[in-house]
């Protein structure tokens, strides 16, 4: 039997999460598709939807080299994380021509946790090649360097635990919480703070 196409309510509901967007160009002309992490609603959208989503509205965009930037931020295991299993099923969903566009994805915000099971499965569930394209990239400031402001569009949520990361650089490393915010804190220097070697060029 063919495959059901997505409904326009399915298309509707997850255009409304604002949880993919293709929009702007990194520093080297690639377009960047950017997800924000939080945004994914791993308790009401099933796999199936989502990859049928991603067939019919994002994969036919992505025919040149482009990046992904990876939003992190405030992501919660058990509102926004689909399992291994559930990411391994959307990552071989994606057409071969696809991943060979990909040049980069840009983690932003990684946790301690998301470091750790990357280490631990990113190679098992990222075939091909992929892990080794991940930068991880624990500031905007970093960011900034691969990525023209302007071009793309990032929530408030975000430039907030940016700033409290810069006046609670131990949230990095999950040795403390990200509440309430300590603003009056002394300002401890962070430029050793997680930005992974290969984000160097």
């Amino acid at each position: 039997m063919p495959e059901e196409e997505l409904s326009p309510e399915e298309i509707k509901l997850i255009d409304k999460f604002n949880l993919f967007r293709i929009k702007g160009r990194d520093k080297r002309g690639r377009k960047i598709l950017r997800i924000i992490g939080k945004h994914f609603p791993a308790r009401s959208l099933s796999v199936d939807v989502l990859k049928k989503y991603l067939e019919a509205k994002v994969f036919p965009k992505l025919e040149r080299p482009f990046v992904v930037v990876y939003v992190h931020t405030d992501v919660q295991k058990s509102e926004n994380f689909p399992g291994i299993s559930h990411l391994r099923s959307v990552y071989d969903a994606i057409p071969v021509n696809v991943k060979q566009n990909l040049e980069a994805v840009y983690f932003v915000h990684p946790d301690l946790q998301s470091r750790i099971f990357l280490a631990t499965f990113g190679r098992f569930i990222f075939t091909g090649g992929l892990y080794a394209k991940l930068k991880y990239v624990s500031r905007l400031g970093y960011l900034w360097d691969h990525v023209k402001r302007n071009e793309i569009e990032i929530p408030e949520f975000v430039y907030d635990h940016d700033e409290d990361l810069e006046y609670r650089p131990m949230m990095d490393y999950g040795l403390e919480s990200d509440h309430p915010r300590v603003y009056d804190a002394p300002v401890v220097d962070s430029s050793v703070a997680m930005y992974s070697m290969r984000c160097i060029s």
